[in-house]
Protein backbone atom coordinates (compact mmCIF):
# COMPACT_ATOMS: atom_id res chain seq x y z
CA UNK A 1 0.00 0.00 0.00
CA UNK A 2 2.70 2.32 0.53
CA UNK A 3 4.30 1.93 -2.61
CA UNK A 4 1.32 2.47 -4.31
CA UNK A 5 0.45 5.86 -2.38
CA UNK A 6 4.08 6.92 -2.74
CA UNK A 7 3.77 6.13 -7.15
CA UNK A 8 0.72 7.82 -7.47
CA UNK A 9 2.31 11.29 -5.43
CA UNK A 10 4.95 10.85 -7.74
CA UNK A 11 2.96 10.89 -10.81
CA UNK A 12 0.69 13.70 -10.00
CA UNK A 13 4.18 15.66 -9.75
CA UNK A 14 4.64 14.93 -13.02
CA UNK A 15 3.05 17.88 -14.74
CA UNK A 16 5.93 20.40 -13.45
CA UNK A 17 8.23 18.79 -15.71
CA UNK A 18 5.98 19.87 -18.66
CA UNK A 19 5.56 23.04 -16.85
CA UNK A 20 9.44 23.92 -16.90
CA UNK A 21 10.00 22.51 -20.40
CA UNK A 22 7.26 25.23 -21.58
CA UNK A 23 8.73 28.13 -19.21
CA UNK A 24 11.64 27.23 -20.71
CA UNK A 25 10.89 27.03 -24.42
CA UNK A 26 8.84 30.87 -23.73
CA UNK A 27 12.16 32.16 -22.24
CA UNK A 28 14.20 31.38 -25.61
CA UNK A 29 11.35 32.46 -27.53
CA UNK A 30 11.25 36.26 -26.14
CA UNK A 31 15.39 36.28 -25.76
CA UNK A 32 15.22 35.87 -30.05
CA UNK A 33 12.28 38.27 -30.57
CA UNK A 34 14.78 41.16 -28.65
CA UNK A 35 17.61 40.12 -30.72
CA UNK A 36 15.76 40.70 -33.85
CA UNK A 37 14.10 44.05 -32.18
CA UNK A 38 18.02 45.06 -31.36
CA UNK A 39 19.27 44.19 -34.65
CA UNK A 40 16.44 46.02 -36.45
CA UNK A 41 16.79 49.32 -34.18
CA UNK A 42 20.70 49.07 -35.81
CA UNK A 43 19.46 49.05 -39.02
CA UNK A 44 16.73 52.02 -38.77
CA UNK A 45 19.20 53.65 -36.57
CA UNK A 46 21.94 53.10 -39.52
CA UNK A 47 19.50 54.07 -42.34
CA UNK A 48 18.83 57.15 -40.79
CA UNK A 49 22.36 58.11 -40.07
CA UNK A 50 23.06 57.81 -43.68
CA UNK A 51 20.04 60.04 -44.84
CA UNK A 52 21.10 62.52 -42.46
CA UNK A 53 24.62 63.08 -44.19
CA UNK A 54 23.13 63.88 -47.44
CA UNK A 55 21.66 66.57 -45.79
CA UNK A 56 23.95 67.41 -43.25
CA UNK A 57 25.07 70.79 -44.39
CA UNK A 58 23.15 73.85 -44.61
CA UNK A 59 22.97 76.63 -47.19
CA UNK A 60 25.36 79.54 -47.48
CA UNK A 61 23.86 82.56 -46.44
CA UNK A 62 24.54 84.40 -49.67
CA UNK A 63 23.67 81.63 -51.97
CA UNK A 64 20.20 80.53 -50.77
CA UNK A 65 18.62 77.43 -51.86
CA UNK A 66 22.16 76.06 -53.17
CA UNK A 67 23.49 73.06 -51.35
CA UNK A 68 27.07 72.20 -50.68
CA UNK A 69 26.75 68.82 -49.88
CA UNK A 70 28.00 67.27 -53.39
CA UNK A 71 26.15 64.15 -53.07
CA UNK A 72 23.03 66.79 -52.14
CA UNK A 73 23.59 68.99 -55.06
CA UNK A 74 23.67 65.59 -57.32
CA UNK A 75 19.96 64.40 -56.05
CA UNK A 76 18.92 67.84 -56.13
CA UNK A 77 20.13 67.74 -60.09
CA UNK A 78 18.16 64.34 -60.70
CA UNK A 79 15.05 65.24 -58.74
CA UNK A 80 15.11 68.47 -60.89
CA UNK A 81 15.11 66.99 -64.42
CA UNK A 82 12.78 64.50 -63.79
CA UNK A 83 10.45 66.94 -62.80
CA UNK A 84 11.02 68.76 -66.18
CA UNK A 85 10.85 65.56 -68.21
CA UNK A 86 7.53 64.38 -66.28
CA UNK A 87 6.25 68.12 -66.82
CA UNK A 88 7.21 68.11 -70.41
CA UNK A 89 5.59 65.60 -71.34
CA UNK A 90 2.24 65.84 -69.29
CA UNK A 91 1.57 69.31 -71.19
CA UNK A 92 2.77 67.56 -74.38
CA UNK A 93 -0.43 65.05 -73.70
CA UNK A 94 -2.59 67.61 -72.34
CA UNK A 95 -1.82 69.21 -75.98
CA UNK A 96 -2.33 66.60 -77.92
CA UNK A 97 -5.90 65.98 -76.28
CA UNK A 98 -6.77 69.61 -76.42
CA UNK A 99 -6.49 68.75 -80.49
CA UNK A 100 -8.06 65.81 -80.41
CA UNK A 101 -11.13 67.14 -78.73
CA UNK A 102 -11.02 70.42 -80.93
CA UNK A 103 -11.08 68.62 -83.79
CA UNK A 104 -13.92 66.35 -82.62
CA UNK A 105 -16.46 69.50 -82.25
CA UNK A 106 -15.33 70.65 -85.36
CA UNK A 107 -16.79 67.53 -87.42
CA UNK A 108 -19.64 67.52 -84.69
CA UNK A 109 -20.56 70.88 -84.72
CA UNK A 110 -24.10 70.73 -86.02
CA UNK A 111 -24.86 67.72 -83.74
CA UNK A 112 -23.55 70.21 -80.67
CA UNK A 113 -25.40 72.83 -81.58
CA UNK A 114 -28.58 70.73 -81.72
CA UNK A 115 -27.91 69.59 -77.88
CA UNK A 116 -27.17 65.66 -79.41
CA UNK A 117 -23.63 65.59 -78.39
CA UNK A 118 -21.70 66.58 -75.59
CA UNK A 119 -17.45 66.70 -75.85
CA UNK A 120 -15.79 66.76 -72.48
CA UNK A 121 -12.32 66.73 -71.66
CA UNK A 122 -11.75 64.43 -68.40
CA UNK A 123 -8.92 62.80 -66.50
CA UNK A 124 -9.98 59.41 -68.55
CA UNK A 125 -9.49 61.58 -71.82
CA UNK A 126 -11.65 63.11 -74.74
CA UNK A 127 -15.27 61.46 -73.69
CA UNK A 128 -18.07 61.67 -76.44
CA UNK A 129 -21.87 61.10 -75.67
CA UNK A 130 -23.95 61.20 -78.26
CA UNK A 131 -27.68 61.12 -77.86
CA UNK A 132 -29.17 57.48 -79.28
CA UNK A 133 -31.77 59.42 -80.50
CA UNK A 134 -30.06 60.60 -83.16
CA UNK A 135 -27.92 57.60 -84.12
CA UNK A 136 -31.15 54.81 -83.90
CA UNK A 137 -35.02 54.11 -83.71
CA UNK A 138 -36.78 53.32 -80.64
CA UNK A 139 -35.73 49.67 -79.40
CA UNK A 140 -33.22 49.47 -82.51
CA UNK A 141 -28.99 49.07 -82.82
CA UNK A 142 -28.81 49.75 -86.77
CA UNK A 143 -27.49 53.04 -87.42
CA UNK A 144 -30.05 55.36 -88.84
CA UNK A 145 -28.74 56.99 -92.43
CA UNK A 146 -28.93 60.42 -91.09
CA UNK A 147 -26.59 59.76 -88.64
CA UNK A 148 -23.82 58.25 -90.87
CA UNK A 149 -22.08 61.03 -92.01
CA UNK A 150 -21.00 62.65 -89.04
CA UNK A 151 -19.93 59.04 -87.54
CA UNK A 152 -17.61 58.73 -90.50
CA UNK A 153 -16.23 61.90 -90.32
CA UNK A 154 -15.46 61.01 -86.40
CA UNK A 155 -13.70 57.87 -87.52
CA UNK A 156 -11.67 59.56 -89.94
CA UNK A 157 -10.32 62.10 -86.98
CA UNK A 158 -9.90 58.84 -84.41
CA UNK A 159 -7.82 57.10 -87.63
CA UNK A 160 -5.39 59.16 -87.29
CA UNK A 161 -4.62 58.37 -83.78
CA UNK A 162 -2.98 55.67 -81.80
CA UNK A 163 -4.86 56.34 -78.78
CA UNK A 164 -7.38 53.18 -77.14
CA UNK A 165 -10.76 54.23 -77.64
CA UNK A 166 -13.60 52.58 -76.01
CA UNK A 167 -17.53 52.55 -77.03
CA UNK A 168 -20.03 52.05 -74.18
CA UNK A 169 -23.76 51.71 -74.89
CA UNK A 170 -26.36 52.89 -72.33
CA UNK A 171 -30.25 52.98 -71.95
CA UNK A 172 -32.68 54.40 -70.03
CA UNK A 173 -34.63 52.13 -67.42
CA UNK A 174 -37.79 50.72 -69.36
CA UNK A 175 -37.45 47.48 -69.96
CA UNK A 176 -37.28 45.83 -73.13
CA UNK A 177 -38.03 42.16 -74.65
CA UNK A 178 -38.01 41.06 -78.11
CA UNK A 179 -36.88 38.16 -79.42
CA UNK A 180 -33.27 40.23 -80.69
CA UNK A 181 -32.81 42.32 -77.78
CA UNK A 182 -34.32 39.95 -74.43
CA UNK A 183 -33.25 42.97 -72.06
CA UNK A 184 -31.16 46.39 -72.10
CA UNK A 185 -28.05 44.39 -71.87
CA UNK A 186 -28.47 43.42 -75.44
CA UNK A 187 -30.15 46.25 -76.43
CA UNK A 188 -27.13 48.32 -75.23
CA UNK A 189 -24.21 46.27 -76.60
CA UNK A 190 -25.58 46.24 -80.09
CA UNK A 191 -25.88 49.95 -79.86
CA UNK A 192 -22.03 50.35 -79.27
CA UNK A 193 -21.36 47.56 -81.21
CA UNK A 194 -22.90 48.90 -84.44
CA UNK A 195 -20.70 52.09 -83.77
CA UNK A 196 -17.61 50.34 -83.16
CA UNK A 197 -18.20 48.35 -86.82
CA UNK A 198 -19.05 51.77 -88.67
CA UNK A 199 -15.56 53.12 -87.42
CA UNK A 200 -14.00 50.08 -88.28
CA UNK A 201 -14.89 50.55 -91.90
CA UNK A 202 -13.41 53.66 -91.92
CA UNK A 203 -10.54 53.31 -90.74
CA UNK A 204 -9.91 52.79 -86.79
CA UNK A 205 -7.91 49.57 -86.21
CA UNK A 206 -10.19 46.84 -84.70
CA UNK A 207 -7.52 46.46 -82.09
CA UNK A 208 -7.66 49.89 -80.80
CA UNK A 209 -11.26 49.26 -79.67
CA UNK A 210 -13.50 47.87 -77.18
CA UNK A 211 -17.18 47.24 -76.80
CA UNK A 212 -18.84 47.33 -73.25
CA UNK A 213 -22.79 47.46 -72.71
CA UNK A 214 -24.04 48.98 -69.81
CA UNK A 215 -27.80 48.80 -70.19
CA UNK A 216 -29.04 51.47 -67.57
CA UNK A 217 -26.84 51.17 -65.30
CA UNK A 218 -24.67 54.70 -65.50
CA UNK A 219 -27.27 56.97 -66.54
CA UNK A 220 -26.56 60.48 -66.18
CA UNK A 221 -29.38 62.15 -64.74
CA UNK A 222 -32.16 59.84 -63.12
CA UNK A 223 -34.75 58.09 -65.20
CA UNK A 224 -37.79 60.16 -63.53
CA UNK A 225 -38.85 62.06 -67.00
CA UNK A 226 -39.16 61.09 -70.56
CA UNK A 227 -36.58 64.48 -70.67
CA UNK A 228 -34.45 62.52 -68.65
CA UNK A 229 -34.54 59.15 -70.13
CA UNK A 230 -33.76 60.92 -73.43
CA UNK A 231 -30.61 62.03 -72.05
CA UNK A 232 -29.79 58.44 -70.66
CA UNK A 233 -29.84 56.95 -74.24
CA UNK A 234 -26.56 57.41 -75.30
CA UNK A 235 -23.59 56.09 -76.82
CA UNK A 236 -20.31 57.31 -75.06
CA UNK A 237 -16.96 57.28 -77.60
CA UNK A 238 -13.71 57.47 -75.17
CA UNK A 239 -10.36 58.30 -76.30
CA UNK A 240 -8.37 57.65 -73.50
CA UNK A 241 -5.27 59.54 -72.56
CA UNK A 242 -2.02 58.60 -72.19
CA UNK A 243 -0.97 59.00 -68.14
CA UNK A 244 3.08 59.63 -67.31
CA UNK A 245 4.24 57.08 -65.04
CA UNK A 246 7.73 57.94 -62.81
CA UNK A 247 9.86 57.05 -65.24
CA UNK A 248 9.06 59.42 -68.01
CA UNK A 249 7.17 56.76 -70.15
CA UNK A 250 3.82 57.19 -71.39
CA UNK A 251 0.92 54.51 -70.56
CA UNK A 252 -2.91 54.03 -71.26
CA UNK A 253 -5.24 53.79 -68.36
CA UNK A 254 -8.80 54.12 -68.07
CA UNK A 255 -11.03 55.29 -65.44
CA UNK A 256 -11.19 58.44 -63.90
CA UNK A 257 -13.63 61.21 -62.89
CA UNK A 258 -15.76 64.07 -65.07
CA UNK A 259 -13.48 67.23 -66.10
CA UNK A 260 -14.44 70.08 -67.24
CA UNK A 261 -17.07 70.19 -70.12
CA UNK A 262 -15.33 71.04 -73.78
CA UNK A 263 -18.86 71.83 -75.64
CA UNK A 264 -22.58 71.22 -75.87
CA UNK A 265 -24.91 69.92 -73.32
CA UNK A 266 -26.58 66.80 -73.91
CA UNK A 267 -30.24 66.70 -74.92
CA UNK A 268 -33.45 64.37 -75.59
Amino acid sequence: MDRRKRTEAGNHDRWLVSYADFITLMFAFFVVMYSVAIEKEGAYKEFSDSLSSVFAKKPAADSPGVLLNPEAQKLKSIVDRRTARLGEEQRKIQERMKSISGNLSQVMAPMIEKGLVNITQTPRGVVVDISASRLFNTGEASLQPASLDVLRQVAQVLSKEELPIDVEGHTDDVPIATAQFPSNWELSSGRASSVVRLMIDNGVPAQRLSVVGLASNQPLVPNDSPENRAKNRRVTVTIVSPKVDLTGASEYVAGGESGDAASGVLKP
